[in-house]
């Protein structure tokens, strides 16, 4: 179980994307004029040294997940606000001390490198698009629509596509989505804010995902004959540390 689990630090699932959807998508349609311009790509690596690199540079982030776990209590009771609090400062730590990605932060490096050689705002917005159901998202405050009908009204003024390269357009287009923001109650100095609950949100998920690969594992032990006797522990008197 703690493998799985320290595994599951270096990637998603569906499930905690899922649950980050709204505020995630308040984030996407929220994305500042930098993120239209165009990236300089890092410099590339070739055959083995590429190989070499992603396999020290994965054991690097593995070890020191499981050095940040072996220190800090994690109690597993996702209906618990402490606990899941907890949960989310480990998770923290761990981020920042293996250089990880938070979840909003992947989907803006995302965003960043699929849309940086897209000349236009409509195939822009469209890439956004194929993103979030790539990812499983849900746009439930329907901002995904006012996005596409405020590049309609942009277009329609102007005449003609909208480049990302057209200040004139590109600041329109950006105004407008301003009054999308304010009509939805979405500001650009609470995004951090936005983001704190997103993770709470993941937190919850992974604590869940925790306690049923826990329960399924002594359900499992119970079944076996020399274990069949014992009184099955509460989850949340595990300590995580104590099986790594």
């Amino acid at each position: 179980m703690i493998m799985a689990f320290s595994s599951r630090l270096l990637s998603k699932s569906k499930q905690i994307q899922f649950c980050g959807s709204q505020i995630t998508l308040q984030q996407t349609h929220a994305i500042p004029v930098r993120f239209f311009a165009k990236q300089a790509d890092p410099p590339a690596l070739k055959g083995d040294n590429m190989l070499k690199g992603i396999f020290f540079e994965v054991k690097n982030k593995f070890e020191t997940a499981l050095g940040v776990l072996r220190k800090e209590k994690i109690t597993i009771d996702p209906e618990d606000p402490a606990a899941v609090a907890q949960y989310a400062k480990v998770m923290k730590t761990i981020r920042e001390k293996a250089d990880l990605f938070s979840e909003s932060q992947r989907i803006q490096y995302t965003i960043q490198t699929r849309t940086q050689d897209i000349p236009d705002a409509r195939t822009y917005l469209l890439t956004l698009k194929e993103i979030r159901i790539k990812r499983g998202l849900t746009d439930e405050l329907g901002a995904e629509a006012m996005m596409f009908d405020a590049l309609e009204k942009v277009e329609k003024e102007l005449k003609k596509p909208l480049m990302r390269n057209d200040k004139k357009g590109m600041a329109l287009l950006m105004a407008e989505f301003d009054k999308i923001n304010k009509k939805l109650g979405i500001r650009r100095e609470d995004l951090p804010k936005y983001e704190e609950q997103l993770e709470l949100k993941i937190s919850k998920a992974q604590l869940e995902e925790l306690k049923k690969d826990a329960l399924e594992a002594m359900e499992t032990q119970k079944k076996r004959e020399e274990f069949k006797d014992e009184k099955m522990v509460d989850v949340k008197s595990l300590d995580i540390r104590n099986f790594i």
